[in-house]
């Protein structure tokens, strides 16, 4: 559910009707529902009642706008960091140091101080290397830093292969059959207290096997390192629960995911760590844009709108599909290819797709936009990098300026020895 709704024919965010958000702000621009963002932050808390012990850590990667984190952290939300960046976004937002956890596979030894300096909640080491370099700078500080060690239990998310990061080929964790042996090393090196294994198999996965296979594997683990003599306290599950982008979509929901969490895990006698992104995000957002052109085409028309691959790269990215729908649907419909004004055949939304009917100077919006939109923004072409806005009821409020050429200019320099 979310609160972008048709009301006398005109699409709202929640009590505010979209073609005011773009005659005051303009467009293309970020749409977000605080409403919707709070109900699916308790709406997965819910989701894992039977859970008895437990944290929360959003996604950061996924919207790390100060105002969306503010609300998190407001519903009791820590923050699952992969930069020093998002550390001190995290921060900024109010959330609590001793309840963010620092992901990543590519910690510099300056962002591990950082965090230690800090006074973070967790480092999950993806390798033996960053694990020795941590106890190495925490015991240079006359300190002890918590960390857990992700593992790689191989196991195909069955998700895009650019968001899958659980198989023995990604990048991510250390495999799961030598785990107990760096484990082990990893917990003689003073400075650092290791507590526990983390895993995350991937993004927006539909179905709950992969993820009950991996926490199966973790678990054979967890009792293997004990047997050990280790003291395991803390598994981290990350995330990737799927969200519904199309209509007919119909991912585990936050209830049927907590129900298989607790009836997997329920022997394991530990905190379990969760880090929920877009299905909390997802769905609380929409960019809106403006219809510029409607340019016949060898089979179907172009609907060349004012939003482009540099404010929303997932369909470039990755082919994503984000439904197309008019503010103000006429009720007839049309079959066209999506694109923006962006040099590049790659910004395209979608290919000859049956869609609301659209003229020149009409609103439409891409949905379920909230996550992995604007954060992954960026100005190619020269173009202005999107602005953000918040929805409260009947109030609404800018919180990300649109950022123009004049302003990135003016951080450019023209060497005095250039003629």
């Amino acid at each position: 559910m979310n609160h972008f709704d048709l009301r006398d024919g005109v699409m709202h965010a929640e009590d505010i009707p979209l073609p005011r958000i773009a005659e005051e702000i303009g467009t293309p621009v970020y749409v977000y529902s605080r409403a919707t963002l709070e109900r699916h932050a308790q709406a997965f808390r819910d989701g894992l009642k039977d859970v008895p012990r437990k944290h929360l850590a959003f996604a950061i990667k996924c919207n790390p706008n100060l105002g969306v984190l503010r609300v998190l952290a407001r519903q009791g939300y820590g923050a699952d960091v992969v930069s020093g960046g998002e550390l001190e976004r995290a921060l900024a937002a109010g959330m609590a140091a001793e309840d963010i956890v620092f992901s990543g596979v590519g910690k510099t030894r300056a962002e591990l101080a950082q965090g230690l300096d800090r006074g973070i909640g967790q480092f999950n080491i993806e390798h033996e290397p960053e694990g020795v370099a941590l106890a190495e700078i925490a015991l240079a500080k006359e300190m002890t830093a918590p960390a857990v060690l992700r593992v790689n239990p191989d196991v195909d998310a069955g998700t895009h292969a650019k968001i899958s990061t659980g198989k023995a080929e990604n990048k991510f964790g250390v495999g799961i059959d030598v785990a107990p042996e760096i484990f082990a090393r990893l917990s003689a090196l003073p400075g650092l207290n290791m507590r526990g294994i983390a895993v995350h198999i991937g993004s927006q996965l539909t179905s709950l096997d992969p993820l009950e296979a991996a926490f199966e594997r973790v678990g054979q683990l967890v009792a293997e390192l004990r047997a050990a003599g280790h003291s395991i306290t803390h598994v981290d599950l990350g995330g990737g629960l799927g969200v519904p982008y199309k209509a007919d979509d119909n991912p585990p929901s936050p209830a049927e995911y907590g129900a298989m969490v607790a009836r997997v895990t329920r022997d394991w006698d530990v905190t379990l760590m969760f880090e929920p992104g877009r299905v909390i995000a997802g769905n609380t957002g929409v960019l809106l844009t403006e219809v510029l052109w409607v340019k016949p085409g060898a089979a179907h028309p172009f609907v060349i709108v004012d939003a482009a691959m540099n404010d929303l790269a997932r369909p470039a990215l990755y082919d994503a599909y984000h439904d197309f729908v008019a503010v103000k649907p006429s009720g007839e419909r049309m079959t066209a290819s999506i694109v923006g004004p962006v040099c590049e055949t790659g910004d395209t939304f979608a290919r000859d797709r049956e869609t609301d009917k659209v003229e020149p100077g009409d609103l439409a919006v891409f949905r379920t936009a909230g996550a992995y939109g604007a954060t992954m923004a960026s100005t190619y072409n020269s173009r202005s990098l999107v602005p953000e806005v918040l929805v409260d009821g009947d109030r609404y409020a800018v919180v990300a300026d649109r950022i123009t050429a004049g302003t990135i200019m003016a951080a450019e320099r023209v060497p005095d020895w250039i003629d």
